[in-house]
């Protein structure tokens, strides 16, 4: 059985602020033509996309999409750690006391029946849209929670409710023991869909 690509990525090192940072993912980016990002920082979860530019956006910049509700900013400052992903590529990276490390996955070489498709849902029961930065605000009728993904793709019925919820897409890769058991040793990030599963 293939195993997906994994390597990684030492021109990360040395990199220790912002600008910098967004520097090296705009590379990055055209690179390996990613097209979401997924971060989770210290004041929360932060979803962004790429404009023509490979240039990051995210809800809350360089334009507030959704002035009512506060979003946490991309900063190397409250960064823990970000995948940016593709339907081939995924590229994580992460902050540790050494500084930031990273690695790339690449499987397009890969076979369906050579991993396992894992489709997540992701919070969200009603949305809004802002169709012209390409971003969708999803929150659950119930808690109020809310968070903006780097998705439209969705149909929304009467009074913003999602016909089908949004799920994230995961690849996991299997491997297996000296026993001969199987396991999942790596996983990433695939892409974002609305469309509905068929099991």
């Amino acid at each position: 059985m293939s195993k997906p690509c994994c390597e990684k990525l030492d021109d990360i090192e040395g990199v220790q602020d912002t600008y910098h940072l967004r520097k090296w993912l705009n590379e990055k980016v055209q690179e390996h033509k990613l097209k979401y990002l997924l971060a989770h920082a210290e004041d929360g979860i932060i979803w962004g996309n790429f404009d023509s530019q490979c240039n990051l956006i995210t809800s809350d910049e360089p334009v507030k999409l959704f002035p009512k509700w506060q979003f946490p900013a991309f900063r190397y400052e409250t960064l823990q750690q970000c995948r940016v992903f593709c339907e081939t590529v995924e590229i994580m990276f992460w902050k540790t006391d050494e500084g930031l490390k990273s690695r790339v996955i690449k499987d397009k070489h890969l076979k369906q029946h050579e991993y396992i498709t894992e489709y997540q849902i992701l919070l969200g029961t009603h949305g809004e849209k802002s169709e012209d930065r390409g971003f969708t605000l999803l929150w659950d009728g119930k808690q109020g929670l809310k968070h903006a993904v780097p998705f439209t793709d969705i149909v929304l019925e009467k009074d913003g409710v999602l016909k089908n919820p949004v799920r994230l897409k995961v690849n996991h890769y299997i491997d297996y023991n000296d026993a001969g058991v199987a396991h999942i040793y790596l996983s990433r990030l695939v892409n974002l869909t609305a469309k509905e599963i068929k099991s």
